[in-house]
């Protein structure tokens, strides 16, 4: 496995990764607005998308961030590995790489939005407290960095 950064020739495959994601949580599988739209959504404004692919070259897992205007602060979106390769790693070392980077760019603080229902979302609400975050309210996380 290796994780770029987002290129346009990826965007169907994430999107059906995505997809797949959504449905193997029992959830109506859809897109987020910003997936059709991560160059202006993301790379315009110099925040960062990043695919992790394969061997094959297919994207088995994505993570992205947008910084919080006037701080030093971002907001993580968009982890997702694809269903049949959970639990191998992969969501812990896409979360690994973004918060280096982060780190390395002066970031201080990562914040992430946890979706509702909580049932639904049950993995995301085990997997960032066991990498550092804490609740600050029922539905948001916060790590320092710096």
């Amino acid at each position: 496995m290796k994780i770029i950064e987002y290129k346009g020739n990826y965007r169907d495959d994430l999107i059906f990764m995505v997809l797949e994601a959504k449905n193997a949580l029992r959830r109506i599988p859809s897109i987020n607005p910003d997936l059709l739209t991560i160059e202006t959504s993301y790379l315009e404004k110099e925040d960062c998308f990043w695919l992790a692919v394969n061997d094959e070259n297919r994207v088995i897992g994505s993570i992205a961030y947008s910084s919080i205007p006037k701080t030093n602060e971002v907001f993580l979106h968009r982890l997702f590995i694809k269903p049949s390769l959970k639990h191998q790693g992969i969501g812990s070392q896409l979360l690994a790489f973004a918060e280096d980077y982060l780190r390395k760019i002066g970031k201080s603080h990562v914040r992430i939005h946890l979706g509702q229902p909580k049932e639904q979302w049950f993995e995301s609400y085990q997997f960032y407290p066991k990498h550092g975050y804490r609740f600050y309210d029922d539905t948001h996380l916060i790590k320092k960095l710096i």
